[in-house]
């Protein structure tokens, strides 16, 4: 998911904003805005439903619980949550999180019901975030780093789904790492099933020509919904339901919601935390920094695009995720975030409101109720080209020329996350890119001192204010900047004067302007000044700063 990158890194305006029409919450939002909610929720579940199984299976989770954990999202955290328009579900990211915990809990039903005790944990975890005020997370975390953190994860998700799509038998693939897996697709394609590859080629090729369509009202239909059209005649067409030991994986199987529950309602299985502590305690910390992060940055992309400029309360959304995440994991289900796919469209939808997050949430328990044996029809070679084309975007080459046009230092940091990612874990993948961009901002003259503290002054006349940032502005201290920042009272004519900082970087240029545009919002005007002082590391308007040596 990429950030917002403005078109000027010393955005000025001058121009106070018109308070504008604001949709109603709650009930009276509800009856307000009944027919745009629920037609985008509508169509949200569209896409919701074949992603849902399809992250639900990639994950090694049973796929009804995808539905499961969807459904939740939305029927539930659609009241707490602090972001209107986002839509709560199971989400790409966290798939690579979601396998490596069944597979390292010993795989399996056993495997599955471990994971979900670690899910119930970090959910706790997260609702601690939001109580300790820890919605300001993402801004620590340097861009590149989160770029390469999640190209990466889109990478581990093509090397397994390729093979799916293929239609080569899940037992190979099992236990396999993920170069291993990038290593055995010349063998899948000398060994695939032809008529599963037919089908899942004609899907991964009608979500390609999908992107590239521009006409608004086609744009509107969900591309899922197409393929889903497509895949089922042609696998009833093709017989793979009945073709061989093919039949025992070639459709999705998710069986009675009833049946699913039948063994007891509480899935979760905390055993993990006294038998394997250190094991638990590291996926606890996966789903609990690596989900609310993810979360976060769809809140804040959400916003963005908000026709009505609205602030999500991101403590407020981190708990709301967080009870979500209890709830998904004590029943059975996949941990939760503020997806960005589904929440996209939803804006683009129409939505208003959180109910058209609560509308999809309850069009999915209606399909998982009534429609059980059409959702059996679909092949499973068609989730998996859905899964391929979002992995697929996560690691596009427009995300390598993105940072390289930022600055080479960035796509150093951003190859570096996501190589070591790939050949290690997460977490020494995302760590790594955090220390490489230190030691970058350190070499580019990033005193030690302020690597984690700013040094930021205040002078005020009446309704002017100027913030001076004095020595460095860095992804690590930027937390401290952006406190200041906020105490500023709305209304003023701020300056913020960056003439003496030695050193501006990417993230912390991003949350400028982030910070700027939402003062602007408030009825402020903001004015940067001093980056004639310092020379750019790119072309870019939004990369790296250095002061100018005298």
């Amino acid at each position: 998911m990429k950030s917002k990158d403005f078109s000027s890194a010393t955005p000025v305006s001058d121009t106070l904003q018109t308070k504008k029409y604001i949709p109603a919450d709650g009930f009276a939002g509800l009856k307000e805005n009944f027919k745009a909610d629920s037609l985008s929720g509508f169509l949200v579940f569209l896409l919701a439903m074949p992603l849902s199984l399809g992250i639900a299976k990639a994950s090694d989770f049973p796929p009804i619980f995808g539905l499961v954990t969807a459904i939740i999202g939305g029927l539930v955290v659609s009241f707490f949550s602090g972001s209107r328009l986002s839509v709560k579900g199971p989400a790409a990211g966290l798939i690579v999180i979601g396998s490596g915990s069944v597979a390292a809990f010993g795989g399996g039903e056993l495997g599955w019901h471990l994971t979900l005790g670690a899910i119930v944990v970090a959910g706790i975890i997260q609702i601690l975030f939001g109580v300790l005020k820890l919605g300001k997370l993402a801004d620590f975390f340097p861009g590149a780093a989160v770029h390469g953190m999640l190209a990466a994860i889109g990478i581990i998700i093509m090397s397994k789904q390729i093979h799916t799509l293929l239609g080569i038998d899940p037992k190979m693939l099992k236990g396999k790492e993920p170069m291993e897996l990038i290593s055995m697709i010349p063998e899948s394609i000398m060994h695939e099933n032809a008529h599963i590859a037919e089908i899942g080629i004609t899907c991964l090729l009608l979500m390609i020509a999908f992107s590239f369509i521009k006409h608004q009202k086609i744009k509107r239909i969900p591309a899922p919904l197409v393929v889903l059209i497509i895949s089922i005649p042609l696998a009833i067409v093709l017989h793979i339901k009945t073709e061989g030991t093919v039949a025992n994986f070639a459709l999705v199987k998710i069986g009675s919601i009833f049946e699913a529950f039948s063994t007891g309602i509480i899935k979760a299985d905390f055993s993990g935390a006294v038998n394997n502590f250190a094991l638990f305690a590291e996926y606890v910390v996966l789903f609990a920094l690596i989900g609310s992060l993810e979360s976060l940055l769809t809140a804040k992309a959400i916003d963005n695009v908000d026709p009505f400029k609205r602030k999500s309360d991101f403590n407020k959304d981190l708990k709301a995720v967080g009870i979500g995440n209890i709830l998904a994991g004590l029943l059975g289900g996949l941990p939760m975030i503020s997806e960005v796919a589904r929440s996209s469209a939803n804006v683009a939808n129409g939505a208003k409101t959180r109910w058209a997050n609560f509308f999809h949430g309850l069009f999915l328990l209606f399909a998982i109720l009534l429609a059980v044996p059409i959702i059996e029809l679909i092949p499973n070679t068609a989730l998996a080209a859905m899964l391929v084309f979002v992995g697929f975007r996560l690691a596009h080459p427009k995300e390598f020329i993105h940072m390289y046009h930022i600055g080479k230092e960035q796509l150093l940091v951003f190859v570096t996350t996501i190589i070591l990612t790939l050949t290690t874990d997460l977490l020494i993948g995302v760590g790594s890119g955090i220390l490489l961009e230190i030691i970058i901002n350190l070499f580019n003259g990033t005193p030690i001192r302020q690597l984690f503290k700013t040094t930021v002054t205040v002078t005020e006349t009446e309704n002017n204010v100027v913030l001076h940032a004095d020595d460095a502005l860095v992804f690590s201290n930027i937390l401290g900047f952006k406190k200041q920042f906020q105490k500023i009272p709305t209304g003023k004519h701020l300056t913020v004067n960056v003439a003496k900082a030695k050193i501006v970087d990417h993230t912390s240029i991003m949350t400028l302007n982030s910070l700027t545009e939402s003062y602007k919002q408030s009825g402020g005007t903001v004015k940067v000044t001093g980056f004639e002082n310092h020379r750019q590391l790119s072309k870019a308007p939004t990369s790296t700063r250095i002061l100018k040596l005298s």
